[in-house]
């Protein structure tokens, strides 16, 4: 451990204190201060000599950069610098049929990568240090070295907010030259929280591939359950939070992911297998939300709302309350920028709505009128167990749903989405 002692605003007369901070030295102080230092001038202007130095090295920089241009560069190469992707991305991804096996959609966002990879050449990137959790690393993926730079895999290490920084500097770099991705356990996300929110801040379209995304990862417990982290994303301007249902849905995520270039997509992704949902659609997933399953045609006598691996629960759900309308909103953002017209069709105006998601509460009352959710910390046993503790079960859905659907009787409830 190297430890650097210094002391703030050395010279000044605050040197040392909090003074020096977050005040301004003054003007009189600051005239001194480059007295001492043997600057001349005013106390903003520029030495004749600095300002000689950086007027030479930008026109060197120039220089190099315009010998640079005339060198050869075949059309795959022009195409990267232009952030061009395939014509026929949408059709690189895998889809799934009910019948395909139930799986993790952990597991699921790795085989959509997989496909993805070898086509999509501008694609990076890494995990800090989980790559057998995360599942970023495809067969045949060979590490980035400094003495092998072919590589595309990136070993960043047991260090969230350093890598996450790093991939900021390779999206800022030439954008959509490079697009990088990097991934942690959804929990972990908080300790790359600052580099998270300046992706969304300097519009940087980093991918963050979350896994273990909610108490369904079981035995870690509530040191590894991630409560918070859907809501601190979806309240961070300009970024993207997507949880994907199953197969359909995390190529649909992953498709988001890569196109979206000026703002950063965080993957939520379970560590547990969930099924392959019949209607799921990578088409509607990118809307956002989109209806699954409805019985009760154009006006439903109740709306079951989830993402993720409770949207099976919703599924299941609404198959026993007469109809019910279940929909998938793997993501709240990209929905939100629907027009008016097709966030009426998802939730119709006057029909109450039960939302189901395995982490916070936090701001589904923008949605739904009852939420079925984690208002605490989790717990530390398998899957199962934990969702039964804590009600995230079809029959609480469907208890939660009938009490609703009783309350408001013939009145309609007030609608909770902006239309």
């Amino acid at each position: 451990l190297i430890c650097v002692k210094t002391t703030i605003g050395v010279g000044a007369k605050k040197q040392g204190t909090a003074g020096v901070h977050g005040s301004p030295l003054g003007w009189d102080e600051t005239a001194r201060l480059r007295q001492e230092a043997g600057l001349s001038g005013e106390a903003h202007s520029i030495d004749a000599d600095v300002a000689a130095f950086y007027k030479q090295r930008v026109a060197e920089r120039a220089a190099a950069a315009a010998e640079w241009r005339k060198l050869p560069h075949d059309d795959a190469f022009a195409a990267r610098l232009a952030g061009s992707l395939p014509a026929d991305l949408a059709s690189l991804v895998p889809t799934y049929a009910p019948s395909d096996k139930a799986d993790a959609t952990r597991k699921l966002g790795g085989a959509v990568l997989g496909s993805l990879v070898q086509r999509v050449t501008a694609l990076i990137g890494g995990s800090a240090d989980l790559t057998g959790s995360n599942l970023t690393r495809i067969a045949g993926d060979v590490d980035y070295q400094k003495d092998s730079r072919a590589g595309r895999y990136l070993r960043f290490g047991v260090r969230e907010h350093g890598m996450a920084a790093v991939c900021n500097g390779i999206a800022a770099f030439h954008p959509g030259a490079l697009i990088p991705h990097c991934a942690t356990f959804l929990n972990f996300l908080q300790y790359l929280l600052p580099s998270l929110r300046l992706s969304a801040l300097s519009h940087l379209g980093v991918i963050y591939v979350m896994t273990h995304d909610s108490i369904g990862l079981g035995e870690d417990g509530p040191t590894h359950q991630p409560i918070n982290a859907g809501a601190i994303v979806r309240s961070t301007p300009n970024a993207l939070f997507v949880r994907p249902a199953d197969g359909n849905e995390c190529a649909a995520a992953w498709l988001i992911g890569v196109e979206e270039r000026a703002r950063p997509t965080v993957l939520a992704l379970s560590r547990q297998g969930t099924p392959q949902l019949d209607g799921s659609s990578v088409a509607k997933a990118r809307r956002g939300a989109y209806v699954l399953a409805a019985d009760g045609g154009d006006k439903p006598s109740v709306v079951l709302v989830g993402t993720g691996t409770e949207t099976a629960l919703c599924v299941a759900a609404a198959a026993r309350i007469a109809n019910a309308r279940a929909v998938s909103m793997p993501c709240c953002e990209l929905f939100d920028e629907q027009d008016a017209a097709y966030r009426a069709s998802v939730f119709p105006p006057g029909v109450p709505v039960v939302s189901v998601e395995a982490l916070s509460t936090f701001g589904w009352n923008k949605y739904s009128h009852v939420q079925i959710g984690m208002s605490s910390f989790g717990a530390s046993a398998p899957a199962p167990k934990v969702y039964e503790h804590f009600g995230i079960t079809v029959d609480n859905v469907v208890a939660k749903a009938e009490a609703l659907i009783a309350k408001f009787g013939s009145n309609a409830p007030p609608t909770q989405i902006e239309l």
